[in-house]
């Protein structure tokens, strides 16, 4: 065997498949709460220019999940608590873009360190290690599942709540205050949202990758469509494709999950972008073309 045929059967090798699928049935069921809440939430990240914050929220939610697994605690709810600590000092220092963009330039460095720390301190398993940082496809037992789908629900209900204010306040917060709508709590609400759902991302696809379902299908879907009803359904679609195809993808081989999440989600955009500058491109030429007379 030659080594690019070694390669490619770490990336692809579907032997003994149907017996494996059987495995990730708890984390193909996570991967749609996921998608789903990912698709919804990055439409407000991508609206409200958050995706910085996403990967500050990673970080603290990473440490969480680092001591966590040190302590022997449940894994996903330290995640949580550090997502949520993160997610309350950018929302309440960070009220302006400036001052935001500082407070997680010190917390992503901070986050990390500790994560690291904890990750040195721990005595077991190697593969819980990496998994926390590239994700994970068969460890979402039912206990875990558990946490994720009910943290999603809190999460999508959530949204559904403030979904039309929150809309409003990230498209024109000068009016929506002038109007009556509190933007500041809004805001702050938002934020806890999203650490939530940064740490239901990091529990499937790690850390370090997380992005790539908060951020890039929304940032697809936007160069698509505009449109307030189709911009949030095809992000989850966008959102769900990735996620449950680099699980089934990542079934057949023998590397992390999330550079097959991450390659998914960066084709799609791709895509998006290209049918979006061409569609840009007819229209203009459209408009500039001489009419007969």
């Amino acid at each position: 065997m030659t080594l690019a045929d070694g390669v490619w059967h770490q990336i692809f090798s579907f032997e003994n498949y149907g017996e494996l699928l059987a495995l990730v049935r708890n984390s193909l069921i996570a991967g749609a709460a996921l998608g789903l809440v990912g698709g919804l939430a990055g439409v407000f990240v991508i609206m409200r220019d958050l995706p910085f914050a996403v990967h500050g929220i990673s970080e603290l939610s990473f440490a969480g999940a680092s001591a966590a697994l040190l302590l022997g605690v449940n894994i996903a709810g330290g995640s949580i608590v550090g997502s949520l600590l993160a997610a309350g000092v950018i929302g309440v220092l960070g009220a302006r873009a400036r001052d935001r963009n500082s407070v997680i330039g010190i917390i992503m460095p901070f986050g990390l360190g500790l994560g690291v720390l904890f990750l040195a301190l721990y005595k077991g398993r190697a593969a819980n290690k990496f998994g926390l940082l590239t994700g994970q496809i068969v460890a979402v037992d039912t206990p875990q599942m558990t946490w994720l789908l009910g943290t999603s629900a809190v999460v999508l209900l959530a949204l559904a709540i403030m979904w039309r204010p929150l809309t409003f306040a990230s498209a024109d917060p000068d009016v929506a205050e002038a109007r009556g709508v509190p933007v500041r709590a809004l805001s702050f609400a938002f934020m806890i949202v999203l650490g939530l759902a940064v740490a239901l991302s990091v529990q499937i696809v790690g850390a370090l990758l997380v992005l790539s379902l908060l951020v890039t299908p929304a940032a697809a879907a936007a160069r698509v469509t505009a449109s307030p009803v189709l911009l949030p359904l095809l992000s989850v679609v966008f959102a769900v494709l990735s996620i449950e195809g680099g699980i089934l993808l990542a079934l057949g081989g023998s590397i992390p999950i999330s550079p097959y999440v991450t390659t998914i989600s960066f084709t799609i955009y791709a895509v998006c972008r290209l049918a979006g500058s061409y569609r840009t491109q007819r229209w203009g030429a459209s408009r500039t073309a001489p009419r007969a007379a």
